[in-house]
């Protein structure tokens, strides 16, 4: 466990939770702003990696008063989410923990109901990414 940092196991292969994950987004209104593909780039130059994706989306509504708080928090945004597979072929989403994250950056209590939406948003579309439900 790295500190700071919250996994969760997935019922689904890697592409699938990935695919999820990215549909969840963005039926909450959300953008993806970008799917890195590190499994890919890696056999484009003859090396192996296991599945491992990151997703990066945010929303400027909710990460521009954070940075207005504290810009350096602006490192950690938007919001990311890894998607990997272990060496026992089970998948898992890892992703921030921005409780942890404003504490860090000593985020004032005037934007907390920020720093709860973005979490119960990150809880929520890796839950349904991850269930074995659609």
């Amino acid at each position: 466990m790295v500190e700071g940092l919250i996994t969760q196991r997935s019922n689904h292969t890697a592409k699938e939770t990935a695919d999820r994950l990215a549909r969840k987004i963005a039926d909450k209104g959300v953008t993806v702003v970008a799917r890195i593909d590190h499994a890919a780039a890696a056999a484009k130059v003859g090396l192996e990696l296991r599945p491992t994706e990151v997703l990066i989306f945010g929303n400027p509504n909710v990460g521009t008063h954070l940075m207005q708080q504290e810009q350096l928090i602006g490192l950690e945004l938007p919001a990311k989410v890894l998607v990997w597979e272990d060496d026992k072929n089970v998948t898992w989403l890892t992703y921030q923990d921005m409780e942890w994250l404003a504490n860090r950056y000593g985020i004032a209590s005037a934007v907390r109901p920020t720093v709860e939406k973005l979490s119960s948003l990150l809880r929520l579309v890796v839950d349904e990414a991850a269930s074995k439900g659609d």
